[in-house]
């Protein structure tokens, strides 16, 4: 498979940083003086940063490769250094990558002989990150303050999103909690309005099902009102197919208006899937959203895909969108499709 990917060209980098708020993944940060792409799994592929780059220092490469693998990206981000390391890391569980998380620390456990910095010291500076947290990690974990020219910028818009406080990991053994709870406030680079995140499991009528901390997601609701929203983002331009929420679930694909329409779309069409919401007709570069709907089928490997659209002509195209990527995909993934009247009515409903 062909995947596109940012390429930092380290010669030209002048470590401006103009690139990093346009990098809406917050897979960019500026460390010893260069901008660095931290993470592959977060590049979407689609460019925005590149505009911004007054050396010309950027380019989208497109290159045949495998399904994220989360040991190379590891063996190439060593030569790099410590700082880049963990701020990949870091990244990582920013995002709620736990699985590939416990990989980075096990390839970094089983070659602590070869890498040239210390490998302890990494993992307990991860460890004792909170998304959100600045540089000061380095200084209560290593005694030492952080080296001139080499600070960690996550930049992006900067304004803090709450809802992030994740569970760490330690050096010798496996991740505490897979999910990101609610509570605190955090930005972990990047823009934090469409950074991925997974929410705690919903709550009903204000009662969680299970008692977990930090799991009402709903407060302030009304009672019946009950979202059933799991992650974020969900606009189409914004999802990230290798984020961890999306594997193997069961992918809803609504289109913008049909939320507004339909009465009761969380409890009845939302409950126990994943959401992408597009416009077939407003929005541009729909050619994206067929090679991000692949990539769910093929890599995220969703177990089922519905689609909503409005009654209304212009809305079909979201369902051909989802046939055409059915059709591109190497493994085939049943698909629903669901007609929405304009006063809310469902006119339709059926397996393609």
């Amino acid at each position: 498979m062909k995947r596109e990917i940012i390429k930092i060209d380290e010669d030209k980098c002048n470590g401006c940083g103009l690139c990093i708020p346009n990098c809406h993944e917050g897979a960019l940060q500026i460390i010893d003086g260069k901008a660095r792409l931290i993470s592959d799994l977060m590049c979407d592929g689609l460019g925005a940063c590149i505009g911004h780059c007054p050396e010309g220092a950027m380019e989208i490469e497109v290159r045949d490769a495998a399904p994220y693998d989360e040991i190379q990206v590891m063996e190439e981000m060593v030569k790099k250094g410590r700082n880049t390391v963990t701020a990949h890391m870091k990244h990582l569980k920013d995002h709620g990558e736990f699985a590939f998380l416990k990989q980075a620390v096990g390839f970094l456990m089983e070659n602590a002989g070869s890498v040239n910095f210390p490998v302890r010291e990494v993992i307990q500076q991860v460890h004792s990150y909170h998304p959100g947290e600045e540089e000061h990690h380095q200084h209560e974990t290593t005694g030492e303050p952080p080296e001139a020219g080499k600070t960690m910028s996550g930049g992006g818009c900067g304004g803090a999103i709450t809802g992030a406080t994740i569970a760490g990991i330690s050096a010798g053994n496996a991740v505490h909690d897979g999910r990101i709870t609610k509570g605190g406030n955090s930005h972990g680079g990047g823009c934090p309005g469409s950074r991925s995140m997974s929410f705690a499991a919903p709550v009903k009528n204000g009662t969680p099902d299970a008692p977990t901390a930090g799991a009402d997601n709903n407060a302030g609701s009304p009672a019946g009102n009950t979202s059933q929203l799991t992650q974020w983002p969900v606009q189409m331009h914004l999802i990230n197919p290798q984020a961890a929420h999306f594997r193997g679930s069961d992918l809803l694909l609504a289109a913008d208006c049909v939320a507004y329409s339909a009465g009761n779309f969380h409890n009845d069409y939302l409950k126990g899937k994943t959401l992408a919401i597009a416009c077939p007709k407003l929005d541009s570069n729909k050619e994206v959203y067929l090679e991000k709907l692949v990539r769910l089928i093929n890599e995220a490997r969703i177990n089922t895909l519905t689609v909503m659209k409005m009654e209304v002509p212009c809305c079909g195209g979201i369902e051909q969108i989802a046939l055409k990527a059915a059709e591109t995909a190497s493994r085939k993934v049943p698909i629903k499709s669901i007609t929405v009247g304009v006063q809310g009515n469902i006119l339709g409903e059926q397996w393609l």
